[in-house]
């Protein structure tokens, strides 16, 4: 045991002295704040579509279907990891934060300002579905199903995020958070799994996206399903990633941390 210890933490600082050369930024606490903006920022926009569309098809008599509602989360984070992955790693999920930072490819002590930025974002948009259109569809709460029982949503909730958590570990191969392809994967799940297992527990996988309405609406009889349900996938998620391919390495980090360094080279001098 003592000795596995010992090899974790030389291929730690292995990839440490790897990034230090390869993206810089990384290790610059001076763009923290930059970071920290572009997850309270990206989260502000998966929440605000994620939970609007209930809101806008309650409002509009219907205009957006169950697949519109579904397929939109996804594009919105398929547009996010292109324009900000190379700044944070667009994790947009305490679930998503949590994973990376388990499998090593991302600092501990960067967890809790990630978290608190993604929750900041989620009720931002909360409060502003809110301002907006009132308390229409319980301000797109996730809640399950009609006739779904609080312990089939809560399983469903855990696969769907070990899903989640597994293709965007796997695909981490990029300073784009997942890169080129990873984006449209991770999108491309998240707009599968809504299409599917929306109807079952609201297809939710990240528990800012569930707590900001609920909080907002005064009533948290189901978040636990959504705080408990992701967290343990998460964990699930990284289980297998190791399972399926062994140690963390460099392009995970640069997937989970973002590297402008890496995305677009700055002139010389």
């Amino acid at each position: 045991m003592a000795s596995h210890r010992k090899e974790l933490k030389t291929a730690a600082l292995r990839r440490h002295m790897v990034l230090k050369q390869v993206a810089p930024d990384f290790l610059d606490p001076a763009l923290e704040w930059r970071r920290l903006f572009a997850e309270t920022w990206g989260t502000f926009l998966l929440v605000l579509v994620a939970a609007g569309g209930e809101i806008v098809a309650a409002r509009s008599a219907g205009t957006l279907d169950v697949a519109d509602i579904a397929v939109a989360p996804g594009l919105m984070v398929m547009a996010i990891i292109y324009f900000m992955g190379a700044v944070s790693g667009a994790h947009l999920n305490p679930a998503v934060t949590l994973a990376f930072a388990v499998r090593r490819n991302f600092p501990w002590r960067r967890v809790p300002g990630y978290m608190l930025a993604q929750v900041t974002g989620g009720l931002g948009a909360a409060l502003f579905l809110r301002a907006l259109f009132g308390a229409a569809a319980a301000i797109g709460a996730t809640v399950p199903g009609r006739g779904i029982s609080a312990g089939a949503a809560l399983a469903m909730e855990i696969v769907l995020t070990a899903g989640l958590v597994n293709t965007i570990l796997g695909t981490a191969s990029g300073a784009r958070n997942i890169g080129t392809n990873g984006a449209i994967a991770v999108g491309g799940y998240i707009a599968l799994a809504g299409l599917w297992a929306g109807p079952v527990s609201g297809a939710s996988m990240n528990p800012v996206r569930s707590l900001a309405p609920d909080l907002l609406r005064g009533d948290l009889h189901t978040t636990w399903i959504y705080v408990i349900g992701p967290t343990v996938g998460a964990l699930i998620g990284v289980i297998f990633e190791w399972i399926l391919k062994g140690p963390p390495t460099v392009a995970g980090d640069i997937a989970a941390q973002g590297s402008l360094e890496v995305d677009e080279p700055r002139a010389p001098g």
